[in-house]
This record gives C-alpha cells, sequence and structure tokens, in this order.
C-alpha cells in the first residue's frame, strides 16, 4: 500500500514538472516583453468626438511588442529613455534615440517595436489621436 502510494506521488509530481517546464519554455519570456502603463486620457476640446490618450511603454533589455495595428488612431511615438527600434509596413527600420519621435498613420502595421540595447532598458510615450468611442487602441496581430 505505501510503495504504491508513493509511486502515485512521484508520478504526480513528474507530471507537476512537466507541466511547469512546459509553460516556461512554450511561451515567450516574460521579460522580453514590453510594460504598458497608462498615462493619460483626454477628450480634445477643440475637435468634437476626439480624444488624446497617452501609454508609457517600458522595454527591458533586448524587450519587444509583437506586431500590431492602432485602428484608425494616429500615433506619436516619443522616446523618454534609451533606444527604440521601429518598422511600420515593412518599411525602413529607423533607430530612435531619447528625445527623438516617430509617427504613425491611421491603419499601419507596427512590424517592428523593441529596445535597440541588450543590456539597457527603454521606455517610450505613445499617444494616441483617435475617435472617443474607440477603446482598442492596440491591437497584437495572432500569434
Amino acid at each position: 500500500m505505501y510503495t504504491r502510494k508513493l509511486i502515485a506521488a512521484v508520478a504526480l509530481a513528474g507530471l507537476s514538472l512537466t507541466a511547469v517546464s512546459h509553460n516556461l519554455f512554450a511561451e515567450e519570456p516574460a521579460a522580453t516583453r514590453e510594460t504598458i502603463t497608462p498615462a493619460f486620457a483626454e477628450a480634445i476640446a477643440n475637435v468634437p468626438g476626439k480624444k488624446m490618450t497617452a501609454l508609457i511603454v517600458e522595454y527591458a533589455p533586448g524587450g519587444k511588442s509583437p506586431a500590431h495595428r492602432h485602428g484608425q488612431a494616429f500615433v506619436v511615438g516619443y522616446v523618454l529613455s534609451g533606444a527604440i527600434r521601429s518598422q511600420v509596413n515593412n518599411g525602413e527600420e529607423k533607430v530612435f534615440h531619447a528625445g527623438e519621435h516617430w509617427t504613425e498613420n491611421p491603419g499601419v502595421h507596427h512590424t517592428e517595436s523593441e529596445n535597440a540595447s541588450a543590456t539597457e532598458p527603454a521606455k517610450l510615450l505613445a499617444i494616441f489621436v483617435a475617435d472617443s468611442k474607440d477603446k482598442q487602441l492596440v491591437t497584437f496581430d495572432s500569434q
């Protein structure tokens, strides 16, 4: 009886360990993904039906965002610290440093957005001008 319980416990422990290791290797490590923090959202007084929303996007060294779109929002990306590598619609890949910015027209495909450094963190302010009714400002591609 004791032996059967011991074998069952070892088997369950093995299954649990297999599940844990599968989760560790099956998903992209959290450290490589961006951290997004809302900064503000305000109606634009002189443009009825539009709002301005800002997010702070932080990248750990080597961190990146999956390819994504911003719907019909006009976007300004302003680098607060570090350096950000960006590419839109498979166009030219560019690296922007602290104090620099870029814009994205409505409907474009942001194919690359990542920290340009493997050793230093980076941070940007993403500002969206969108319809007030738009709630989904970032839509990541299916993976």
